[in-house]
């Protein structure tokens, strides 16, 4: 099956080249947080480069940490030993999916979604139920939506924060989700990347409702961590000896150093809270401003860092309009395309992941630029 492009990374591409010939670009493209490691993770990376040759290993105390995470986070008590550290979260994607999955199954999964669901699925020979999800049911899938799909799917893939709206599905519905999977034998793959980033309270996780579940999560974006390559997957108990069978086989272990350094990271509390200010601050920014533009419908960014945006009033054809975007003010955007192939065109993903600075002046170049735009 045909894997499309992530056109975020064409755009991205652009940009770093428009900046080597000494623009000045403002990366709001890729959902990746501007700041690095905390400092504490950063000293004891220095200290193990200095102490350890680094050899194929896999953190007894990291999954450990990570178990409590989910007691102090959730109340939800997970056995270390359903944890596997990967490589990030794409390859717990590709885990969760390849270990639980066979080719051929169905597996639904909200549009608007991150692009490498769909793409994934395809990847693995595997048939994307894609459901659109709108402003009614805040772009997110619901219980009542799953329960129409007959037949009923393999698999579903929830996020929640999502990527691109940066929704949160409420307890209730989380609850009511899993009850529908649970009498339908709807196997859950739940991608809890962005929780940490809220703003409009505590995110719960869908092992509050589904213990069975398969749960991916990374230290790329709380944590501040994207390169350093990062992540886990939570494996039901009777499903861990095929999971790892195909981690030990296609990916082997995480960098050891990463390792090492996001152990240190789970207790730099305070300085990643102060992360979440910043983001806090830049939503409330984009919030107030973006009507000024003309971007009046966008999506309710609860969580994550991001801001769906219609431009429908203004293209058809929302690759080319980020183009132009970039090349006229510096301000590097993702195309709604790479989460919605069919409503995608009219759609535009901003992430505030940046300093406030960045924000305050990627406003100030865009508003001139979107009040030059012709309507449709």
């Amino acid at each position: 099956m045909t894997v499309e492009p992530f056109r975020a990374i064409g755009l991205s591409r652009l940009a770093h080249q428009l900046k080597s010939e000494g623009r000045s670009i403002i990366h709001m493209e890729f959902g990746q947080p501007s700041t690095g490691a905390p400092a504490a993770a950063l000293a004891r990376a220095h200290e193990v480069l200095e102490q350890d040759a680094m050899g194929y290993w896999e953190s007894a105390p990291l999954r450990e940490r990570i178990g409590r995470l989910y007691q102090d986070r959730y109340g939800v008590e997970v056995d270390p030993d359903r944890i596997l550290l990967t490589c990030g979260a794409s390859p717990a994607l590709v885990l969760a999916l390849a270990s639980r999955f066979r080719p051929g199954d169905r597996i639904a999964l909200a549009r608007p979604g991150y692009v490498a669901y769909r793409n994934t699925l395809h990847a693995l020979n595997l048939t994307p139920v894609e459901i659109a999800c709108g402003p009614e049911t805040r772009f997110q899938l619901t219980a009542a939506q799953l329960a129409a799909l007959d037949p009923a799917p393999a698999g579903v893939i929830i996020a929640s924060p999502a990527n691109p709206t940066g929704t949160i599905i409420p307890d209730d519905e989380l609850a009511a989700i899993a009850a529908v999977c649970r009498e339908r034998r709807i196997a859950i793959v739940s991608d809890e990347i962005y929780h940490g980033l809220s703003y409009v309270g505590p995110t719960p996780s869908m092992l509050q409702f589904a213990p069975d579940a398969l749960i991916i999560n990374s230290f790329s974006k709380y944590w501040s961590m994207a390169g350093w390559r990062l992540g886990w997957l939570v494996a039901p108990e009777h499903h861990v000896a095929a999971a790892r069978a195909y981690m030990g086989n296609l990916f082997l272990t995480p960098p050891s150093l990463s390792q090492h350094a996001g152990l240190v990271a789970m207790d730099c509390v305070e300085e990643l809270e102060g992360h979440i200010q910043t983001y806090a601050r830049n939503r409330a920014l984009l919030l107030e401003a973006l009507p000024s533009l003309g971007l009046r419908r966008i999506a309710p960014p609860d969580g994550a860092f991001y801001v769906w945006a219609d431009i429908g009033h203004l293209t058809s054809d929302s690759i080319g309009f980020c183009e132009q975007l970039l090349r006229d003010t510096g301000v590097a955007t993702a195309p709604g395309v790479d989460f919605d192939p069919v409503d995608g065109h009219r759609f535009i993903r901003f992430s505030f992941a940046v300093s406030t600075p960045e924000i305050e002046e990627a406003l100030n170049r865009m508003r001139p630029w979107f009040a030059a735009r012709p309507l449709l």
